[in-house]
């Protein structure tokens, strides 16, 4: 992944991490003061954008896909460079994208059936009504990441990640969302392939 238009970083959750976060520029990690499983993911992913906003503080958007997703694209560089060009240019705009990736619109609230997928979770996670874009993949802009951070004690409280990024984030950064074809562009690993 060397020809990559933008730095990236695999993040990892280690409790007894002695300070906030460490970051290893050969290895290409991020390891944050959190637990690394299933359940730690809202903890581990807000605290990796504050690391990020901390190492990178003139950041224009960050781009966070899960750890068992494969590019399907022809060059990987070229498409994040167009996604780049088209965000910078739509930046000199008033209306400036804040969030994209596969938009979800919850219109009624239900409880979360993805306790049968990830066994550990709570049975009675209610999804409320709002829209998030999938953890497959998604990007948000600086101000955003800034905005969630205000909401960083809501967020960790949170069991699925994806939905508590959009859950929280306050819908003047969801104006002019962007959709993204995710689940075409984005395929999972085989099962026993995950970096």
């Amino acid at each position: 992944m060397s020809n990559l238009p933008i730095p990236y970083f695999h993040v990892r959750g280690d409790k007894q991490l002695g300070k906030d976060y460490v970051v290893s520029l050969k290895n290409r990690t991020i390891t944050v003061k959190t637990g690394d499983d299933y359940n730690s993911l809202p903890k581990k992913v807000i605290a990796a954008y504050q690391a990020a906003l901390e190492i990178y503080p003139k950041l224009k958007y960050v781009f966070k896909t899960d750890d068992d997703q494969v590019l399907h694209v022809k060059s990987p560089g070229a498409f994040f460079s167009s996604l780049i060009t088209m965000l910078e240019k739509d930046a000199t705009t008033d209306s400036q994208i804040h969030y994209g990736g596969h938009i979800v619109n919850v219109r009624d609230p239900h409880y979360s059936m993805y306790y049968k997928i990830h066994p550990g979770l709570p049975t009675d996670l209610i999804v409320h009504r709002t829209r998030y874009c999938s953890g497959r993949f998604y990007f948000l802009s600086a101000a955003a990441l800034r905005f969630l951070l205000e909401k960083r004690h809501c967020i960790e409280e949170e069991y699925l990640e994806d939905y508590a990024v959009g859950f929280h984030l306050d819908d003047k950064y969801k104006t002019g969302m962007k959709h993204i074809m995710t689940p075409i562009l984005f395929k999972d690993m085989p099962g026993n392939v995950v970096a």
